[in-house]
């Protein structure tokens, strides 16, 4: 492992920010208490035109805290949050961890069986939803059928100001459920119907795990890193001291992303907790509903994914700099490599500039960020941040760790690093081989110390003996005017083993060819990297944060495959 004096990044590093100083390690819950103590008078959230500041934050989390101990939650059991962005969110994910309980994020879009199945690996006994039939129909179906024992659920119109909410369950009837009053259901008013004055656990920040994180696997039921308190904790503080003209108490996040995804929940929630920034929530990315927050709200802090930039690149307002997009300070980019021409394209339209960072589930996130204070540089993932070792070992022999410039995968070592993935100890192993996490990404580090993801490592296209990488070339299909968003994979050819094919969505109003975009890579592209076939798609699938997916089209193309061998 390389030492201190030799690490590369050292010498691009911003002056106003301090790698070397150790990364605090301490219960999650205690960056919501200091805030209370810090900015007690502060707002902390606002949803749908209300706000609630850090003072109600705390006591609400509180009272969340000591009602689901009352339902027998305790150290170590496991409360799943099956909710879109909404107040209830940070509410129950804090008075879970007050409780001592393990927080488990679930994507409120995953069907029955994959919601059965996350039940049963993660061993979860309460889960807070909804009352929403989308969602709420699901999750009743695990009583009875799961362990789940319980059902905690909020409902939507009591988090909305009086009078939207009156509107809302008028309006919004049919999509309301009506759920049961029996001892397997529990209402969120009621759950917090009581003093506020939880039973508080002893926590090893270091051992303890605050939350079950599931990666998004490309196939069968993810797996679920383990995050000590420690790792998300200190990862909070490593992106505090990432961006240090961050002004305590005077932040404005937008909070679009979901914050059951990783990115979201220490960018958008704890990061803005540790900061006093005010989160203004919104439940989904909407594009106009966004450009009117921005406007109306004046946030100085945008995280997002590529695939939100390359909406608001396309919206006629933005390209006529018709809307109003300066107060932002610094737009975060992350949860997908973004293309150099995407993001050229919106700093030139928008005015601000995008620190693209990266990060995995099994780091809590935050490994590594474009500087802010400091040269970054376009197209990497910028410089690990503070107290984060990022290495480059060879694919062949994942031991043997890689002079600087060299491809190989990309590893990580630091504070944010998860204990393990849950009841996989041999993938915890193999992860975790020689104390590095080993991330599945190839890519490599500059001579300045900045890290560049080239692709995945199980994405690779191998082609004739050569190695194609389908993010090369999507940069190089986002560089013709009429493409709005593609997506490459690999497919089965007689002749190379794999071969490219490029799925296209075009921009609105835009014509093109497959032998004209073809012949528009002729410069761009080596012939083993063209790609062999193209399809136009009115859309292409994504995953819930908005990340371009690719599983889909994989399976897609491997039925076909299938189908035309039976």
């Amino acid at each position: 492992m390389t030492t201190a004096a030799t690490h590369p990044w050292m010498k691009s590093y911003p002056e106003d920010v301090d790698w070397h100083a150790p990364v605090p390690a301490a219960p999650l819950y205690d960056l919501l208490d200091q805030a209370v103590k810090k900015f007690s008078d502060r707002p902390a959230i606002e949803f749908m035109g209300r706000r609630y500041n850090y003072a109600e934050l705390g006591k609400l989390t509180d009272r969340a805290a000591k009602g689901l101990q009352s339902l027998g939650v305790t150290k170590g059991t496991k409360v799943g949050l099956m909710l879109p962005n909404c107040p209830a969110f940070v509410i129950g994910y804090y008075g879970a961890l007050k409780a001592g309980a393990t927080v488990v994020n679930i994507n409120p879009l995953y069907a029955e069986g994959e919601i059965k199945e996350l039940i049963g690996d993660a061993d979860i006994d309460v889960i807070i939803t909804l009352d929403l039939s989308a969602l709420y129909d699901k999750a009743a179906k695990m009583l009875g059928t799961t362990r789940l024992k319980r059902l905690v659920v909020c409902s939507l119109s009591e988090q909305l100001p009086l009078l939207k909410g009156l509107l809302f369950r008028i309006a919004r009837r049919k999509a309301i459920a009506q759920t049961p009053r029996n001892e397997r259901h529990t209402a969120f008013a009621t759950l917090l119907a009581n003093d506020g004055a939880p039973v508080r656990h002893s926590c090893d920040p270091k051992k303890d795990i605050a939350v079950l994180q599931y990666t998004g696997g490309t196939t069968g039921l993810p797996k679920a890193a383990m995050l000590t308190h420690a790792n998300v904790y200190g990862n909070a503080h490593q992106s505090l001291r990432h961006f240090p003209l961050t002004k305590p108490g005077a932040e404005i996040m937008l909070g679009v992303l979901p914050l059951f995804h990783v990115f979201a929940m220490t960018v958008c929630m704890n990061f803005s907790i540790l900061a006093g920034a005010l989160v203004v929530l919104l439940p989904r990315f909407e594009i106009d509903k966004v450009l009117k927050t921005i406007e109306r709200k004046r946030p100085t802090f945008f995280p997002a994914v590529p695939t939100m930039f390359i909406a608001l690149n396309n919206h006629p307002d933005v390209i006529s700099k018709k809307r109003d997009l300066s107060s932002i300070n610094i737009c975060l980019s992350g949860g997908a490599a973004l293309p150099r021409e995407v993001q050229e394209t919106f700093e030139k339209l928008s005015g601000c500039k995008i620190a693209e960072g990266y990060g995995l589930s099994e780091t809590s996130p935050v490994a590594c960020c474009n500087p802010t204070t400091a040269p970054s540089r376009s197209g990497s993932l910028g410089l690990p941040v503070p107290g984060t070792i990022i290495e480059i070992t060879s694919i062949d022999e994942p031991e043997r760790v890689l002079a600087q410039g060299e491809r190989g995968e990309i590893c990580i070592t630091g504070p944010q690093v998860m204990l393990g993935y849950w009841k996989r100890s041999e993938e915890s192993e193999r992860a975790l081989l020689g104390g590095r996490f080993h991330t599945g990404d190839v890519g490599y580090i500059d001579p300045d110390g900045f890290v560049f993801l080239i692709d995945r490592l199980k994405e690779i296209i191998l082609s004739g003996g050569y190695n194609v990488y389908p993010r090369h070339v999507e940069e190089a299909i986002y560089k013709h005017p009429a493409v709005k968003e593609v997506t490459v994979i690999g497919v089965p050819d007689t002749y190379r083993q794999e071969s490219a094919k490029a799925f296209v969505k075009l921009a609105d109003g835009q014509s093109l060819t497959a032998e004209a975009l073809l012949e528009f890579l002729k410069d761009k592209l080596s012939p083993i990297e063209m790609p062999k076939h193209v399809e136009f798609r009115k859309e292409l699938p994504k995953t819930m944060i908005g990340k371009l997916s690719k599983k889909e089209l994989i399976a897609e193309e491997r039925k076909k495959s299938q189908t035309k061998a039976s």
